[in-house]
């Protein structure tokens, strides 16, 4: 294939999707640290020798300052210096329309904070990025740009591997010959190239659903806010007993019953899953309006397909590991940006 044409194409794909780029890369990187700088936004607590309150009873405490609410889920706390949240809909924030999240110390039951989800910059920065990255705030047609943006970023980094795949050897073999100022778009390219494409895969595969039919259908649901009624059964005695019987589960978060005929979701992980696996969200387990077990869908017990998507996600997120895999993505996810850039500062030059 003509060298001159891969060239074409490889600027042209760049030109187009460069802002893209630019703009996922620097908020996929921020998201790496989703949780960590999220805490700077909520409210901190120090533990005393009072007994940690009950989800129960938190339930509870929440329905009292919200008697119309329609309560949805709640987030348990990972050690006792973190706030008890819940999520809800209440007619004293966007009407009902919109969740609000609130904040409980986990011992005294206080309200310590509430603030929107994505709409509310202000309070919940890293929700609304978040929103952003999946989307641009500019719902069906945000989530279409980033399917079509992600297939002409895939386009860019194969055109760029076959233009310059002679000198990957002598970039990772440090040769001083293509150490140089002009080339700079081009190692950061070789160094970053795995890592762009797994994203740009697994980021295509996250939003293939933009090109099936269903996509466009026109959404004829509209939210209705209900009051949730008072728990249906001891949920700590529920949960108790729940880990007996699956001793290695630690659920996460709590996805209330609106109805007898509804079922409790709590999502969450086993100490036997992979490590790739979220730690919130790899298992789940539903009861019953009695607390009884009602189903399970472990991991390792779903479909393959649905296991693939999962995995997916995980490695696109870079939601698995500690801290030394958040910092790899983050590195390497600013590279895209980098890469951006320095493209564009190379076609301004031969312009």
């Amino acid at each position: 294939m003509n060298k001159n044409f891969i060239f074409y194409i490889h600027s042209v794909a760049g030109l187009v999707v460069g802002v893209f780029i630019l703009l996922m890369s620097f908020s996929g990187a921020a998201l790496v640290f989703h949780e960590q700088i999220d805490d700077i936004q909520i409210p901190s607590v120090t533990a005393n020798e009072n007994k940690m309150l009950t989800v129960d009873d938190c339930y509870s405490l929440v329905q009292k300052q919200y008697p119309a609410a329609q309560v949805s889920h709640c987030v348990l706390p990972d050690n006792n210096s973190k706030c008890l949240s819940f999520f809800i809909y209440d007619s004293s924030y966007k009407k009902g329309t919109r969740t609000m999240q609130v904040f409980l110390h986990p011992q005294t039951g206080d309200i310590l904070k509430t603030r929107g989800g994505s709409d509310d910059v202000a309070n919940n920065f890293m929700s609304w990025l978040s929103a952003f990255h999946n989307s641009f705030h500019l719902g069906k047609t945000g989530e279409w740009l980033l399917g079509s943006f992600s297939i002409i970023f895939l386009v860019s980094i194969i055109t760029g591997l076959i233009l310059f795949r002679k000198n990957i050897g002598a970039v990772l073999l440090f040769k001083k010959g293509v150490y140089r100022k002009n080339n700079l778009h081009q190692l950061i390219g070789v160094y970053a190239l795995l890592f762009n494409l797994m994203i740009g895969i697994t980021g295509f595969w996250m939003q293939r659903y933009v090109f099936k039919k269903e996509f466009y259908a026109a959404s004829t649901y509209t939210p209705v806010l209900k009051t949730s009624p008072p728990l249906f059964f001891k949920f700590d005695s529920a949960y108790s007993a729940l880990q007996k019987k699956h001793p290695g589960f630690a659920g996460a978060v709590i996805y209330f019953a609106q109805s007898k005929k509804g079922m409790t979701t709590i999502y969450g992980s086993r100490s036997s899953n992979a490590y790739i696996h979220s730690k919130k969200y790899a298992d789940l387990i539903l009861l019953d309006s009695t607390g009884n077990l009602a189903g399970t869908r472990f991991i390792n017990e779903i479909d393959a397909s649905d296991r693939y998507d999962i995995i997916n996600s995980q490695l696109h997120m870079g939601k698995f590991g500690g801290a030394g895999i958040k910092i790899i993505y983050f590195l390497f996810g600013l590279a895209g940006g980098f890469l951006s850039i320095t493209g564009f500062l190379l076609w301004i030059k031969r312009k």
